[in-house]
């Protein structure tokens, strides 16, 4: 079953800002995420509902409908500004 990846404008706008590298590392990861909505090495967030992805030093937040088969990401951040 294929998921729909949904990216929030703000999480737009942050990827663009991404250097070059990363934000190619960053896009396989999101895509991935269409088939593996939990991928190994993803984290339940504490405190609310959410997933997390770690891409090196990046951050990307998401949250899974899997009534839906929906994944929104809502934030891509380096790791130091990404839970604020």
């Amino acid at each position: 079953m294929k998921y729909t990846i949904e990216i929030k404008r703000s999480a737009e706008r942050e990827m663009t800002r991404l250097p070059d590298l990363i934000h190619s590392r960053v896009s396989e990861k999101i895509l991935a995420l269409e088939v593996e909505p939990r991928p190994s090495g993803s984290r339940k967030l504490e405190g609310g509902e959410g997933y997390r992805l770690r891409v090196g030093d990046y951050r990307v937040l998401y949250t899974i409908d899997d009534q839906k088969q929906r994944v929104l990401i809502y934030s891509i951040a380096h790791r130091r500004e990404a839970y604020r």
